[in-house]
Parts: structure tokens; C-alpha cells; sequence
């Protein structure tokens, strides 16, 4: 499994300071590690002396490890040098859970690790050896997410956390096969959240990734990151790095995005997406915000407008910054893509932009991104 690679510049300083945060932050966390169960403690006798947070991780990783799993597939791959297909197998990792109302388990992981593989392609290798294939598969390339419903409906599974309430500081675990070491838990905190501007390739549009210092390598992909209740609160997916192997920057998935995109791919099969019709600059630099009389280097910059969109109707124009959708402040032009992907096509927004150097109203109607697809796809 080759976890999407995103080349970064790190400074060797930023590895000491994170170690001086770390020690710092511990002490935020005491709650949740005075939290143990009570049915875990029942032999208080340590005579290993461990101490509070060693045996929080082992009461979690006892929790946890029996729902994560390792995956192959087995894909096509063409040569870009003689035009010929063959077929590779990818290895990656992921997560059982249970879904209201669905018959037998499920298993979350990443798109990129069983895309183009039929549901006879792919091996899943549960804790307890046993090797199962998925009956089913449904999967949003555009999130990077992929579902495999199992036949089984009795295997343990993951609890849910909440990711919206997990903070910058906390301690969390990290799941997976890394260079294919099954059963692989490493450790670490939340460096960042809302981490969206990162290139991973053109079919992933919704980027809202937590940052995590814990390890992360080839093998990892789709594996669970927990809290230290034991609760999923995020997919990995992807790692910052030079060469390949962990650097300390790692991004995950944050669960509460997985289980909107769940509950459509179970419910339609398919994720409804908002549009608007805007290509939008990559970045707001300083320099640009100064130009154009902006005071933050914030919000999302249009650099051109699609014909016949909601956008062009809509009256925006290019340089128009859009500053809120609904009151709701735009900090980055990856942030605007993933709150209009969220709205239902056909509900009407007011768009707050900077236009000459000063605030104007725009009311806009969201479009349905899948039909745009296919109109763009089709050319009509």
C-alpha cells in the first residue's frame, strides 16, 4: 500500500519542540486517563510499575485491536512507459463497525487502497487470522472513503467517537499494518485540525484532515486513529514526508465526515454534493490580501467562473474573495469547498464577498455537483 505522499519541508527544530509539547500537554489529558474501567483494573497489583498512561494505552489497545484489520487488493496497474496493464496488490489497513439497520459489519477504509478492485479482489485479515471478502463495496473517491460490507454481523467492532470535540494536545493511538506488521499501535497527540491544504491527487476534493505527530507508514492507510476512551475519531490516510516512511506529519480522516459519507453511500449509494461553479487560487497569500485591501489573509479568492453554474448566475466575478456563506466565516478556499459540498442542491445562500475593496451581498442557488459531473464529462 503506497499512502499518499505529500512532500512538505521539515525542520529538524520542530521534532524538539514537539517532544517539549508533548510533556506539557500530558497534563491536559489526566481526565480522561483517570477514566479506566473499572472491570480492567481488577488486578491493581502493577508489579511491572507502569504507570497511568501506559495502562490507559494497553486497556485501549486491548479494546481496539480485536476490529482492526489488514486488507489486499488485488488492481489493475498500467505502465506509463509501454501502455501496458497489469494487475498489483495493494495492502492497506481498516476498521469494523456496526450500522444501525445494516445486516452484517462493516469495514471503513480508504478509497486509494481497494480502488479498481471488484469485491472478489479484495482479502480482509481479521485480528484472530481468519480471512474474510467483502460482499459489497461503495466508496466516495472524492473523500478518499470506501465501505466493505461483510456477511458476518457478530465480529468486534469500533465504537464512534466525536471528532468535533477532540482538541490540539490530545493523546491519541494510531492502527495499522505499516510495511505489512499487522496489529502495528503507535502513539501520539493532535498537532492540528482542519488541515485541508494538502495535494492528494485530483479525485480527492474534501479535505478537512486532523494532523497527528503519531507514526503513520506505507501499510497504514484506512487504519483507526482512537482516542483514549478507545473511541475512532479518525481514518489514516496520508503522511507529509521526504521519503516515504513517518516524519511526524500525518493526517487522518476525522470520523464525524465518515459517518455523513456512511450514511449516504448506505442510504443512496452515492454522495449528494452542493456546487457553486468557481475555480478557486490555491492559496490567499499575504501579499495578495494586502493587494486587494484585505486586512486577514483570509477567505477563498475566485480566480475564474464556469458558464451556465449557480456562480456565473449568481453574479460573482474573478477576484471577488468570498469572506461567509451564512454568516459562517470562509477561512481558506478548501474550507469553502467542503462547507458547499455539505448544502443540498437547490438551497438558496447569501455569500458575503470582497469585490473593489469592499463587502458585497450575494444570494446564490446551490447546483447538484453530480450532475455538473456528467455535464462536464458529456460536454452538454
Amino acid at each position: 500500500m503506497k499512502i499518499r505522499i505529500l512532500q512538505f519541508v521539515i525542520l529538524g527544530s520542530f521534532a524538539f519542540l514537539g517532544g517539549m509539547a508533548g510533556t506539557f500537554l500530558q497534563h491536559s489529558n489526566n481526565q480522561a486517563i483517570a477514566q479506566i474501567d473499572s472491570s480492567d483494573n481488577q488486578n491493581t497489583a502493577n508489579p511491572s510499575g507502569s504507570d497511568p498512561l501506559s495502562q490507559r494505552y494497553e486497556q485501549v489497545i486491548r479494546k481496539v485491536s480485536p476490529a482492526v484489520v489488514a486488507i489486499q487488493a488485488i488492481k489493475p496497474s498500467t505502465n506509463s512507459t509501454t501502455g501496458k496493464t497489469k494487475t498489483v496488490e495493494e495492502s492497506g489497513s481498516g476498521v469494523i463497525i456496526r450500522w444501525p439497520g445494516i445486516s452484517g459489519n462493516l469495514v471503513i477504509t480508504n478509497n486509494h487502497v481497494i480502488t479498481g478492485a471488484s469485491a472478489e479482489q479484495i482479502v480482509i485479515h481479521l485480528a484472530d487470522n481468519r480471512l474474510m471478502k467483502p460482499v459489497s463495496v461503495l466508496a466516495d473517491p472524492e473523500s478518499d472513503i470506501a465501505l466493505l460490507q461483510l456477511k458476518a454481523n457478530d465480529l468486534p467492532c469500533a465504537e464512534f467517537g466525536d471528532s468535533d470535540r477532540i482538541r490540539v494536545g490530545q493523546w491519541v493511538l494510531a492502527f495499522g499494518s505499516p510495511f505489512g506488521f499487522n496489529q502495528t499501535v503507535t502513539h501520539g497527540i493532535i498537532s492540528a485540525r482542519e488541515r485541508g491544504q494538502v495535494s492528494l491527487g485530483s479525485t480527492i476534493r474534501i479535505k478537512e484532515f486532523l494532523q497527528t505527530d503519531a507514526a503513520i507508514n506505507p501499510g497504514s492507510s484506512g487504519g483507526p486513529l482512537v482516542n483514549l476512551q478507545g473511541e475512532l475519531v479518525g481514518i489514516n490516510t496520508a503522511i507529509a514526508t521526504y521519503n516515504e516512511t513517518n516524519s511526524g506529519v500525518s493526517f487522518s480522516i476525522p470520523i464525524n465526515l465518515i459517518k455523513r459519507i456512511t450514511r449516504q453511500l448506505l442510504d443512496k449509494g452515492v454522495v449528494l454534493r452542493g456546487y457553486l461553479g468557481v475555480q478557486l487560487a490555491n492559496v490567499m497569500e499575504p501579499a495578495d490580501a494586502i493587494k486587494l485591501g484585505l486586512e486577514r489573509a483570509e477567505g477563498a479568492r475566485i480566480e475564474s467562473i464556469y458558464p451556465g453554474t449557480p456562480a456565473a448566475r449568481a453574479g460573482l466575478r474573478s477576484n471577488d474573495v468570498i469572506l461567509t456563506i451564512d454568516g459562517i466565516h470562509v477561512r481558506n478556499e478548501n474550507h469553502l469547498i467542503n462547507l458547499i459540498s455539505t448544502l443540498p442542491p437547490g438551497q438558496k445562500i447569501k455569500l458575503s464577498i470582497w469585490r473593489e475593496k469592499h463587502r458585497e451581498l450575494v444570494q446564490a442557488e446551490v447546483g447538484d455537483w453530480v450532475t455538473e459531473k456528467n455535464r462536464l464529462k458529456t460536454g452538454h
